[in-house]
């Protein structure tokens, strides 16, 4: 039988907002590894969210962009597809992580936003983050999303990191309705910029190399 400790942590981690979370993580030895199996522990279906919410720092930066959050979002992307409740990470990725110096930074960029964001987002629509299909939906869009952010394309992967905090906002706070802004604007991003160029062709390409 679980601890009520144990029970009373975990239940606090999964209920707090994605500011909350940051500030836990942030907290302590500037210098101290957060283990990404860490991070994730106690979070459930949310922890995917906060995959990705790991995953958009680097993606700001072009060229580490398509080496770190690309694979990342295209894992996260896998996951959800085949319908993983949870987000599964091979062991030399999970004792890998920030360092709490590095998430204090990044909580600090995004936490004037992500203050006037959690007034707008609260649970709701869950059919839309809970079912098969849209869940396939949303790993889809991400899979694409990380193709495309593996791509050098001048300008584009701040637009792919903004796509992916609104993913990762909807995921966290389960938000289905702002999960369907994320559904409909990737889309649009996906299409211009994949399709219409050809980039999303040369992007599978890349990966079946370098896989096979």
């Amino acid at each position: 039988m679980t601890p009520p400790a144990e029970r009373d942590s975990s239940q606090a981690t999964h209920e707090a907002g994605t500011r909350a979370l940051l500030d836990r993580f942030a907290t302590g030895d500037p210098a101290e590894v957060i283990r990404l199996d860490d991070v994730l522990a106690g979070l459930e279906e949310r922890a995917f969210g906060m995959l990705l919410l790991l995953s958009i720092p680097t993606a700001f930066i072009p060229g580490i962009a398509g080496v770190i959050s690309g694979p990342l979002v295209i894992l996260v992307g896998v996951q959800l597809t085949f319908g993983r409740n949870e987000p599964w990470l091979p062991g030399f990725l999970g004792r890998r992580g920030p360092h709490r110096q590095a998430m204090a930074k990044f909580r600090d960029r995004l936490g004037p936003w992500l203050t006037k964001l959690e007034r707008l987002v609260k649970p709701r629509a869950h059919v839309l983050l809970d079912h098969p299909v849209a869940s396939a939906f949303t790993g889809v869009n991400l899979v694409l999303l990380g193709l495309l952010l593996s791509l050098p394309i001048p300008f584009t992967n701040i637009l792919f990191a903004v796509l992916l905090l609104v993913f990762a906002l909807a995921l966290l706070e389960r938000d289905g309705r702002l999960l369907t802004v994320a559904w409909t604007s990737s889309v649009v991003a996906i299409a211009v910029f994949g399709v219409l160029s050809g980039s999303l062709a040369s992007a599978a390409t890349r990966w079946l190399d370098v896989l096979f």
